[in-house]
C-alpha cells in the first residue's frame, strides 16, 4: 500500500521538482492625503495577487527590468491639483530585494507615471 503514493508521485512527475515561490513578488502601498491607504501585491512570473491591473503592471515591470525608476509615463494630462500620493514597494525582482518610495502631486500622477503599476 506505501508503493502506490509514491508510484503516483512518479507517474506524475511532480514530486521530483520542488515547489517555488514566484520569482517576484511586490507589496504595493499608495497613501494619499484624505488618508486613505490602499495596498496590494503584485506577483510575476507567473502573475498574479490582488492588483487589478495585475497583468499590465507586470508587463511594465518586465520591460524595465523590475526597476521603477525606469518606468516611462504614459501620455495623459492630469489637472494640477496638489493632493499628494505617497508609494512604497518592497518584495523582489526576479529573486532581488526590491525597495522602493517615491511622491506623485495627486493620483492622475501616480497612475500615469507609472504607467497604471500604482493604479490601485
Amino acid at each position: 500500500m506505501a508503493l502506490l503514493p509514491l508510484a503516483a508521485c512518479l507517474m506524475s512527475l511532480s514530486c521530483l521538482a520542488p515547489a517555488q515561490p514566484p520569482a517576484s513578488t511586490l507589496q504595493l502601498t499608495s497613501h494619499d492625503t484624505a488618508n486613505r491607504i490602499g495596498s496590494v501585491v503584485l506577483t510575476c512570473d507567473p502573475t498574479g495577487g490582488t492588483h487589478p491591473r495585475r497583468d499590465k503592471a507586470c508587463a511594465v515591470l518586465s520591460s524595465v527590468g523590475g526597476d521603477f525608476t525606469k518606468i516611462n509615463a504614459r501620455h495623459q494630462a492630469c489637472t494640477l491639483i496638489y493632493a499628494p500620493v505617497d508609494v512604497t514597494v518592497v518584495g523582489t525582482w526576479a529573486g532581488k530585494p526590491v525597495s522602493y518610495r517615491t511622491s506623485y502631486p495627486n493620483r492622475c500622477a501616480a497612475d500615469r507615471d507609472s504607467d497604471d503599476v500604482f493604479a490601485f
